[in-house]
């Protein structure tokens, strides 16, 4: 007898054209290193997120080096055949005060110019490709010449670390250096957490109450506008995702209506 679980793996096999793999880091700055490599020109979810990126997308033998915004919400992407790239997702708070957050917003990525077939621009100088296992030495790089900073407000904000600043100034720390304000942040962080578990075989009424949505109505409006799918459709996977990583955020931070 074919069981639901069969049939949901079965369409995830024709749904993933995509393979990603992912590792973590060292760096305080960089909260997860990932690759991917497509099969076939077709269209996947890019789901919304929290976390700016480096992107370096290979295709026909050419290198080409973005900067990725924040996506406030889900939106569709076309992947080409045979394209391939690395990516540095950076730990929220962490940004290039040449390219400050708000600029960025509504899909406003930033390509670096080329340099050489192996290298970019960027700021004045030309900087190698990054790839998948020496990201830690370009990122860096970046930070040494003060091409990327980190604001320790919003580790304070996130760990929840009583400060000296009063609520208004640290959300506008948060603002600044994050791209979106501290409710949006949560209510990303929270759909991405609620996804993950619907993949793994936890059913709707588990992750309405495990993840503090109201009820079922709640999840599905906050997973159609952050996700793109349905809970049904994310468990059935007939569509491929962006890369759902998880990351290190509290569990707290997320769960908190």
């Amino acid at each position: 007898m074919t069981t639901q679980a069969s049939l949901n793996e079965t369409m995830q096999r024709r749904s993933e054209f995509i393979h990603f793999e992912d590792r973590a880091s060292d760096h305080p700055f960089v909260e997860k290193v990932w690759r991917c490599h497509s099969d076939r020109a077709d269209t996947i979810l890019s789901i919304a997120a929290n976390n700016f990126e480096v992107a370096i997308t290979r295709l026909g033998g050419k290198s080409f080096s973005h900067y990725v915004d924040r996506r406030p919400q889900q939106l569709p992407l076309i992947v080409l055949q045979g394209e391939s790239g690395s990516v540095s997702v950076f730990k929220v708070g962490t940004f290039m005060p040449r390219f400050l957050p708000g600029s960025l917003r509504d899909h406003k990525d930033v390509t670096l110019p080329p340099a050489t077939g192996h290298s970019f621009w960027l700021n004045g100088s030309a900087l190698e490709y990054p790839d998948f296992d020496n990201a830690e030495t370009f990122v860096k790089r970046l930070a040494k010449s003060g091409i990327l900073s980190r604001d320790p407000i919003v580790d304070d904000t996130l760990l929840r670390r009583p400060g000296e600043l009063c609520l208004r100034s640290v959300q506008r720390h948060f603002l600044r250096s994050a791209g979106l304000t501290y409710a949006t942040f949560r209510q990303i962080e929270r759909a991405r957490y609620a996804t993950n578990l619907l993949r793994e075989g936890v059913s709707i009424l588990d992750v309405v109450g495990s993840v503090g949505y109201f009820d079922q109505a709640h999840l599905t409006r906050s997973l159609g506008r952050f996700i793109g799918e349905t809970p049904t459709k994310i468990i059935e996977r007939r569509k491929q995702l962006s890369f759902l990583y998880k990351t290190n955020s509290s569990l707290e931070t997320i769960v908190l209506p």
